[in-house]
C-alpha cells in the first residue's frame, strides 16, 4: 500500500501519528461524548505542545482554505470553545484576519455574549475547528454565528472522523460546507504504511470504519 506523502490529507495524518494524537485501543474502547464506542481516538489538541508539527499543519490547512474556499470569500475567522480557538487564531493570523470565537451558550454574566470580539453583521465568517465527529456543535455553534447577523458558509476542521451518518447532511441542510483537512480513511492508511498500527489493529479500525455503528453496539456504545 502506497501513500502519497505529498498529498496534503497524507500528511496531516502522518503529523497527527507522529505526535501521538491519534490512539488506539482494542482491549478498552474509548467512549465519546455522544455514546458512542470506538477502537481510535483522535487528540488535536496536542499540537499546542509541538510547535514545528503545529505550524505545518496550520500551514497545510491555510493551504486547504485557500484550494477549497478562497480567502476572498471570508473577512474573519471564528473558533469554537475551546478546542477549536486556537486553531482559529493561527488561521486568522496566517490570512491576517480578525477572529472571534463562539461559546457552546452564552455567559450567565456580564454581556450575557455568546461570541467574544467585534462581529458586524453581514461579515463572511469561517468556523475553524480542531475535529468533528457528529457535527452537532459545528452546527450550533453556526447557528450563533448566523443569530448574529454574520454570514457563515463553510466550517474547517484538521480531522474529520466520518463514521458518524448525517453529519455532512445535517451541515448541510443548515447551509454550511465541511472541509476536513485528513480524515480516518487517510489515517488508517498512513498508519498501516508507516507502522503505527500492526496488522490487528489495522484490521479493527477497518471494521470499525465499515461499520461504525454496529461495531459501537457490539462494545458497550449506543
Amino acid at each position: 500500500m502506497s501513500v502519497r506523502l505529498f498529498d496534503r490529507k497524507a500528511r496531516a495524518s502522518e503529523l497527527l501519528l507522529e505526535i501521538g494524537a491519534v490512539g488506539c485501543n482494542l482491549e478498552r474502547p474509548f467512549i465519546f461524548t455522544s455514546g458512542w464506542a470506538s477502537p481510535v481516538y483522535v487528540d488535536c489538541r496536542k499540537l499546542i505542545s509541538w510547535p514545528r508539527e503545529r505550524r505545518e499543519i496550520v500551514h497545510l490547512c491555510a493551504e486547504e482554505i485557500d484550494k477549497s474556499i478562497g480567502r476572498e470569500k471570508f473577512d474573519l475567522v471564528a473558533g469554537g470553545e475551546t478546542a477549536g480557538i486556537p486553531f482559529a487564531a493561527w488561521i486568522a493570523d496566517y490570512f491576517f484576519v480578525p477572529m472571534i470565537y463562539v461559546r457552546k451558550k452564552p455567559k450567565e454574566f456580564g454581556r450575557l455574549a455568546q461570541i467574544e470580539g467585534t462581529l458586524e453583521p453581514g461579515k463572511r465568517v469561517i468556523l475553524v475547528e480542531d475535529l468533528t465527529t457528529d457535527a452537532k456543535s459545528k452546527m450550533n455553534f453556526c447557528q450563533a454565528l448566523k443569530h448574529a447577523g454574520a454570514t457563515v458558509e463553510h466550517a474547517v476542521v484538521i480531522f474529520y472522523y466520518g463514521v458518524y451518518p448525517d453529519a455532512e447532511a445535517n451541515l448541510r441542510q443548515a447551509g454550511v460546507n465541511l472541509h476536513a483537512l485528513t480524515d480516518w480513511q487517510t489515517t488508517l492508511e498512513v498508519a498501516e504504511a508507516k507502522g503505527y498500527f500492526d496488522a490487528k489493529q489495522a484490521a479493527v479500525v477497518r471494521e470499525f470504519l465499515r461499520a461504525p455503528a454496529a461495531w459501537s453496539k457490539a462494545h458497550g456504545g449506543v
